[in-house]
């Protein structure tokens, strides 16, 4: 890719971007959120049709110019982006074919699919049948699934767009061996991840974004069977422009005469699941946490850290069959979700697209939606005062668009994040319940992110911390539980924290 320039309602995306990748090679892509990544790759594979941008493509030599993502496949370029394009209710060899079905004549040949769409799924290391429906299997093996869709289409170069963000150690792992075997094959891989672990695991070179430019390109290993030769601080440097000594800020301690008072008690916290009534999701939990203090839940996934969060906020998940909520001290039974705000309760979803962002709508409304009565006068919502407040906090939390009235959508991941948390800062809860806050965000937004958070218990909120991350738990902490199965099976404090302790609790029989 040779001087490629992209620009959105006058905002330059990319400019003059050049990216080389050699046949054969896994090449990485990184830097912060908004930094340029998806959109040079959406260049790449026809996505953003040729005439939309500057400069071009050479692929195996010949210049390109795709009109559509169809183009770019028919060469053999595939991406699979982070939110999967898959048909939950289709079965495995219908979604592998879909779009490039196996007919003769206009009449699908389903004996020939099936025959091919089994050599795929062994190929990619799943056992399933063909006919198993997507929704019968979990996000780990629908990538794979996306990887069997991309080999039937004969792919030479596969681009990957954070693979592993929302995948569990075990499948990621997997999902990498992968990405080594197809390099073996002769298959180049463009793999765009935040997880620098992950780049130095598999890559060959990493190419690092930044504001839309490509700063450099380093080689991480010479020969694939060598040991990496950059470090994560050499890829950060060139990420975020400057060496970033601290991962986590230092802690900031409450100082308010109600130090160090219970804001949030849950005991003996008791849910069972939405559809099997039977199971329990959550089992007899009970926790604290004070004013000031972070507060960390580590877990495995399906221990039930999001399913209690959920079922605080409102009973939101679930069907509720035991326990008592106190907030400051008084006991409260918020039933659906504008009581728990109403209770000072306020609920950063690990979904942030799905569950809490309309992405149509615009930046000033989302950060609106959780204070509008705050805003309104006679039932009718202030938009100038509307307004007010999300440059307010555009400006606080340093939200890059280039206005408030941007659609949502439109912004990077981090960008994304940093409104839902504006929105609830501004509802100014007691309780701030934050499940897997910095998911799918670069280590620059990361670090504005956790400093966000400790400004927060600086003035007095309780922040309870949900992540999968056990370095960011104990970097930015005070205490721990842990879960597993549904109960808790331990409390540790930060001095005593470490991965190895946290582990030996989160993988305990609930028994």
């Amino acid at each position: 890719m040779h001087g490629i320039t992209k620009s959105f309602a006058g905002v330059t995306a990319l400019s003059d971007v050049r990216l080389s990748v050699r046949a054969g090679e896994i090449h990485a892509i990184c830097g912060e959120n908004g930094a340029g990544k998806s959109t040079l790759m959406k260049v790449l594979s026809g996505v953003h049709p040729h005439g939309s941008y500057q400069g071009e493509i050479l692929f195996e030599g010949e210049r390109c110019a795709f009109k559509d993502i169809r183009a770019s496949e028919q060469r053999g370029i595939v991406i699979i982006h982070q939110e999967l394009a898959l048909v939950p209710y289709l079965s495995l060899a219908e979604n592998i074919f879909l779009g490039n079905e196996r007919a003769r004549r206009g009449v699908i040949s389903w004996s020939e699919t099936l025959r091919h769409a089994s050599a795929l799924l062994k190929r990619v290391g799943l056992h399933e049948t063909p006919q198993t429906r997507v929704a019968d299997i979990g996000v780990g093996k629908q990538q794979l699934v996306e990887i069997a869709k991309a080999l039937s289409k004969e792919v030479r170069l596969l681009i990957l767009d954070e693979p592993t963000a929302a995948l569990n150690d075990e499948d990621s792992e997997h999902l990498l061996d992968l990405i080594l075997e197809l390099r073996a094959q002769g298959i180049a891989c463009i793999l765009i991840s935040h997880k620098l672990g992950e780049i130095r695991r598999v890559a060959d070179s990493v190419t690092v974004l930044r504001d839309g430019r490509a700063i450099e390109t380093l080689t991480v290993r010479a020969d694939p069977d060598a040991a990496p030769e950059v470090s994560e601080d050499r890829i950060i440097r060139g990420m975020v422009g400057r060496d970033l000594d601290q991962r986590f800020p230092d802690r900031t301690r409450y100082e308010g005469a109600d130090a160090g008072e219970r804001a949030l008690a849950v005991s003996g916290w008791t849910v069972h699941h939405p559809i099997d009534q039977q199971r329990k999701v959550v089992d007899d939990v009970s926790l604290d946490v004070r004013r000031g203090e972070i507060v960390g839940i580590a877990g495995l996934m399906g221990a039930g850290r999001t399913e209690l969060a959920m079922s605080v906020f409102g009973r939101s998940y679930g069907r509720y069959a035991g326990g008592t909520l106190h907030i400051g001290g008084r006991e409260v039974a918020p039933r659906s979700v504008p009581e728990a705000v109403a209770h000072g309760i306020a609920y950063v979803t690990e979904d942030r697209k799905t569950y809490g962002l309309n992405l149509i709508d615009t930046v000033h409304r989302n950060i609106s939606l959780a204070s509008l009565p705050t805003m309104a006068r006679h039932g009718i919502v202030d938009q100038h005062e509307e307004r007010r407040v999300a440059e307010r906090y555009r400006r606080s939390l340093n939200i890059k668009t280039p206005t408030v009235h941007e659609q949502v959508g439109r912004l990077s991941g981090g960008n994304q994040q940093k409104v839902v948390l504006g929105r609830w800062i501004h509802a100014d809860p007691d309780v701030l319940i934050l499940d897997e806050p910095t998911r799918g965000i670069d280590v620059g937004a990361k670090y504005e992110i956790y400093t966000v958070i400790d400004q927060l218990a600086a003035q007095g909120k309780a922040v309870v911390f949900i992540s999968s991350e056990l370095p960011e738990l104990l970097g930015m902490c005070d205490r721990i539980y842990t879960m597993a199965a549904g109960r808790l099976t331990g409390e540790i404090a930060r001095a005593d924290a470490t991965q190895e302790a946290l582990m030996r609790h989160m993988t305990m029989d609930k028994s």
